[in-house]
C-alpha cells in the first residue's frame, strides 16, 4: 500500500488541513483511525469538505470525549484493539491521519509511533512555525526514527519563520515540504490553491 501517515508535534498544528490538502493532491482516500470528541465538524468530515475529490473512510472508532483516545476510550467504555487499527483496504493511496502528537497514547500500552511502525507508511510531520516548534520537531523526528519509522519530511503552519524552519531540517536532515499559510476564509478552493502554491510535492516520491 502507497501514502503517508499525517502526525504532528502537537494537536492543533493544522495536521487535518494539511491532510486534506494532501488527499486531494493525490486524489487518495483519507482515514482518521481513532476520532476523540464528535462535537461540531469531525476531523473526517473537515477533509470531505475541504477535499472533494478524496475518498473519506470511516473512522475506526468514534469516541464521544474530546481528550486522547486512550482516555476517550477508557470514559466511553470501549475497547481499542490493534486488530481494529489494521490500515483499511483501498485501491487509492492512503493518507492516515494520526490524533494529536507522535505519543500520543491509544492505550496505555499502544501509543501512536507503535502504530505507525505496525502500518509501515512513510511519516510527514506537521509542525507550527511559533515559539517552541525546533525542540518540538526535534524530538518528535527522534521518536519517529528510534521507532525505524520513515520521515518522507516536515511541513510548517502558519506564518514565515525561516531562521526555525531552516535550523529543524537542517538538523533533522529532512525535506522541507512546504509551508501552509493561515487561510481566512479556508475552504476547498483557497486550499488546493495554497497546496499547489506552497507545497513542494516534487520532494514526495
Amino acid at each position: 500500500m502507497t501514502g503517508y501517515v499525517i502526525t504532528g508535534t502537537d494537536t492543533d498544528v493544522g495536521k487535518t488541513v494539511f491532510a486534506a490538502g494532501l488527499a486531494q493532491a493525490m486524489r487518495a482516500a483519507y482515514w482518521k483511525p481513532a476520532q476523540a470528541g464528535l462535537e461540531g465538524e469531525t476531523d473526517s468530515e473537515a477533509v470531505a469538505r475541504l477535499a472533494p475529490d478524496a475518498q473519506v473512510l470511516p473512522e475506526a472508532y468514534r469516541l464521544e470525549t474530546p481528550c486522547s483516545p486512550h482516555e476517550a476510550a477508557r470514559v466511553d467504555g470501549v475497547s481499542i484493539t490493534e486488530s481494529a487499527l489494521a490500515l483499511p483496504n483501498t485501491d487509492r493511496p492512503l493518507v492516515v491521519e494520526g490524533a494529536g502528537g507522535v505519543m500520543v497514547p491509544y492505550r496505555e500500552d499502544l501509543l501512536a509511533t507503535d502504530l505507525f511502525a505496525m502500518w509501515q507508511l512513510p511519516a510527514i510531520l506537521v509542525a507550527r512555525t511559533q515559539l517552541g516548534t525546533i525542540s518540538h520537531s526535534l524530538l518528535s523526528v527522534e521518536a519517529l526514527r528510534t521507532r525505524d519509522i520513515e520521515v518522507a519530511g516536515i511541513v510548517f503552519v502558519g506564518e514565515a519563520e525561516t531562521v526555525a524552519e531552516g535550523a529543524i531540517t537542517r538538523i533533522a536532515k529532512l525535506p522541507h515540504l512546504g509551508r501552509l499559510p493561515f487561510l481566512d476564509p479556508l475552504d476547498a478552493e483557497t486550499l488546493a490553491e495554497a497546496f499547489s502554491a506552497h507545497i513542494h510535492m516534487d520532494l514526495l516520491s
